[in-house]
């Protein structure tokens, strides 16, 4: 019982209705504003993983996961299973409830890294056959479809003829008797086809009058002569009637064969709609994914700008006033946090945003806090907030609260959670300062953590008595008399009511009067916390100033790190287009080559076209070869009379004399003398000295190196052309070919089908003479032409 209160009182009815908002099919609706609280830590880690894992997957699809088609068919599969006969409708729900969840899977197996989603969708059965035989017989309307039978089919046929004669009829019978005819139309009164005939002239078309006119004055009769066609209209309509219901009766007895499958998939979709809106409202508070922390190992609950969402959505939908959010960093050893400050200060606020908290962490909810969020599972939610008087009950505001806590009490375990707002009120203020006190020591030693808001002074005192204790305060900003709703820990709260009595007018002489009564302890326990109020205020200041200085620091280094990152993509660019250049160069350079090649290649070449090729390769070379490096710039030559500076001592000094052949050199610094490498001076301003090169010995002289071959060049002498060829009778060509040769050989195989090619590729590999062989230049017929070297 003292759980379904507690989530009444902390408006749980309220988030599962916004929850629900973000739901794309009625039963994730539903479900939304039905949450079931997990039993077992467990189970939360299991729903938070299932909305973590949405989370990803909705941010790398476009569009998000698609609940298009998926439907409502519980009722459905229950009269099925009861051999009821399905509507059309009903039966194109089922299908498209098929289609919609077959996409959902799908979306889902395209992200194997996702394992959570892909178990719960790795038992899910679809029946496209069912799908397509619904689609089959049942059409876009909703009714049944000429195609779903032969016998239906020709049972319309026969009905579109019979009503076209039937009017046929009809109308060359209001041509013949038009003047007994009030309108020249033809209607239907139930089944049967009519004409309207005006009542004096009934007899001029005599029929069954199946209805009148309001006045009297038309009479709406079927002529004899069409009433045998209408008759057997009517039973075309039956036989159609009874094979519609015989086709949805098969669809239907198909539903209900599969009906736990369908049951299953139904129940998935929704796991999986129910899991979608708990990732999309997570993602519109900003709110980020809880851990589930060991409260009693050692482990901090860190919650740092928890926002209350009711708050959220009221400021954003509601047009509320902005929400100020609290932080909540407690130790482990704490058991029991007293929050103190005046009324309307947001003291009941911070109680229902901690519980509302704890509870969006067990159903699978993120929480909106600021990372990380650490919190401890808590097995119970117990609370007692607000006014539980009752006139009905004859209940005092103090009965009230005691028969609630007296409920928060039975159900107490270890693993609590506790809140309880204005604990000890409603009656004498010594008993219940007591009292309060008792239950808090109690809770402390039974409860995992309890939070109570209090106005009495006495309990601020607890945490001087034991480490389970700690106070926190509503801060009030006494120059505009109004609540700041900041919430300041390791602070008690301070009494305001008598400075708020003298700002508001009240008589100077009563407010003295009433500190009399208080006595100078009271006053001085305010001003020190006042003290401790306004040094935690300077340290805020400092504390903000410093994070706009890290701010300042992390936005500079992002700004020289984008500058490197643009340097570095400028010069790979640069270097990209060297290279392309490079290599437009050198393929010019080659075609040049191969035509000089080309040339040598044309009749029989004489020593005159050798050297005229030689010189043109020198003229290639020339034209394409790089650019020597610049000379380097000529450092400084210390001179005697120059001042120089000595980086490594740090110290200017004047050159006595000019560096001899080991590159040493005399200065003077003061009265000092010292002798120093040239390389360790600059000029004044800062050019380096140029080192001295001692005179190299007159190299030995070395033998001349033999003259290198000339390039082998292609002739017709060389050339062995086997195009066409067999293999076997290549292999014959070849070897006589490379006997004879005493160079490279250019073989001509051509593309084809590549049989010759490879079959020659392996002659020359397994060949004794044959040292290498690879394809010819492009301008020589690239791969349709191998070079053989021959040793």
């Amino acid at each position: 019982m003292i759980q379904s209160e507690t989530l009444e009182l902390l408006e749980w009815s309220r988030l599962c209705q916004h929850l629900s908002t973000f739901a794309a099919t009625k039963l994730g609706v539903i479900a939304a504003r039905h949450l079931t609280i997990p039993e077992s830590q467990a189970q939360s880690e299991q729903l938070l993983a299932q909305t973590k894992e949405v989370y990803e997957l909705e941010s790398r699809l476009n569009a998000g996961l698609s609940f298009d088609g998926i439907q409502d068919i519980g009722d459905s599969l229950e009269r099925a299973e009861l051999q009821g006969i399905l509507t059309g409708d009903e039966l194109l729900a089922i299908a498209t409830t098929l289609s919609g969840t077959r996409n959902l899977r799908r979306a889902i197996d395209n992200h194997p890294d996702l394992p959570i989603l892909n178990e719960l969708v790795s038992d899910l059965r679809t029946y496209p056959e069912l799908e397509q035989e619904i689609h089959r017989c049942i059409d876009e309307r909703g009714q049944v479809a000429d195609r779903a039978s032969q016998k239906l089919d020709e049972i319309r046929i026969s009905l579109r003829q019979t009503r076209g004669q039937i009017i046929q009829r009809l109308q060359n019978i209001i041509q013949a008797k038009s003047s007994a005819v009030q309108e020249q139309v033809v209607t239907q009164r139930g089944d049967r086809f009519v004409i309207p005939v005006k009542a004096p002239q009934k007899d001029a078309i005599p029929g069954i009058v199946h209805d009148s006119s309001s006045s009297g004055a038309t009479l709406y009769v079927e002529p004899n002569s069409v009433v045998p066609m209408g008759n057997q209209l009517r039973q075309l309509l039956r036989r159609e009637q009874v094979e519609e219901e015989a086709i949805r009766r098969n669809l239907t007895q198909q539903v209900a064969a599969v009906k736990p499958d369908l049951e299953n998939l139904l129940a998935i979709a929704t796991t999986l709609d129910l899991a979608v809106a708990k990732s999309r409202y997570s993602f519109w508070l900003k709110a980020n994914p809880p851990r589930f922390i060991d409260f009693q190992g050692k482990e901090s609950i860190t919650l740092r700008r928890l926002h209350h969402p009711l708050l959220v959505w009221q400021h954003q939908h509601e047009q509320g006033h902005p929400v100020v959010p609290v932080d909540l960093l407690i130790q482990p050893q704490i058991r029991v946090v007293t929050i103190t400050g005046p009324n309307t200060g947001g003291k009941t606020v911070t109680l229902k945003t901690l519980g509302l908290a704890a509870l969006m962490a067990k159903v699978g909810l993120f929480v909106p806090a600021r990372e990380p969020v650490e919190i401890p599972w808590f097995q119970q939610i117990l609370a007692d907030i607000g006014d539980e008087q009752s006139l009905q009950q004859n209940l005092s505001t103090f009965s009230g609260h005691i028969r609630r806590i007296s409920r928060v009490l039975e159900a107490l375990d270890s693993n609590s959670l506790v809140l309880l707002d204005e604990v000890g009120a409603g009656t004498d203020p010594a008993e219940g300062s007591a009292l309060a006190i008792a239950l808090l020591q109690y809770l402390a030693d039974h409860a995992l953590l309890t939070i109570a808001t209090t106005h009495f002074g006495e309990l601020k005192a607890l945490k001087y008595q034991s480490e389970r204790f700690e106070n926190a305060s509503v801060e009030f900003d006494e120059g505009t008399l109004s609540p700041t709703y900041r919430l300041l820990w390791g602070i008690p709260g301070r009494s305001n009511a008598l400075a708020i009595a003298r700002r508001l007018g009240l008589k100077q002489e009563v407010v003295e009067q009433a500190k009399t009564q208080l006595g100078g302890a009271t006053d001085e326990v305010n001003q020190v916390i006042a003290g401790l109020e306004a040094q935690r205020r300077r340290q805020e200041t400092k504390a903000a100033q410093a994070q706009d200085l890290l701010q300042q620091a992390e936005r500079l280094y992002k700004e020289v790190s984008d500058k490197a990152r643009n340097l570095e993509e400028r010069e790979q660019a640069l270097r990209a287009s060297q290279e392309v250049a490079v290599k437009q160069a050198i393929a010019q350079a080659r075609g040049e080559i191969a035509q000089v090649i080309r040339c040598l290649q044309q009749g029989k070449p004489t020593a005159q076209d050798a050297q005229q090729a030689t010189n043109a390769l020198n003229e290639i070379t020339e034209k394409y070869a790089p650019a020597p490096p610049p000379k380097p710039k000529v450092g400084f030559i210390p001179k005697v009379g120059d001042r120089i500076r000595i980086p490594r001592l740090g110290q200017t000094a004047e050159v006595l004399t000019a560096p001899d052949n080991d590159g040493e050199l005399t200065v003077r610094f003061g009265m000092m003398k010292m002798t120093v490498k040239l390389e360790d001076v600059e000029s004044l301003d800062g050019q380096k000295a140029e080192p001295v090169t001692k005179p190299k010995p007159a190299p030995a002289p070395t033998p001349t190196p033999a003259p290198q071959p000339a390039p082998a060049i292609r002739t017709s002498k060389n050339t062995v052309d086997i195009r066409g060829r067999r293999v076997p009778d290549a292999e014959i060509i070849l070897d006589k070919a490379i006997s004879e040769a005493n160079g490279p050989i250019w073989i001509i195989h051509g593309h084809g089908t590549g049989k010759l090619r490879q079959g020659v590729h392996a002659f020359l590999q397994q060949h004794p003479r044959v040292s290498r062989y690879e394809a010819a230049e492009q301008a020589d017929g690239g791969s349709g032409v191998t070079v053989a070297y021959v040793g």
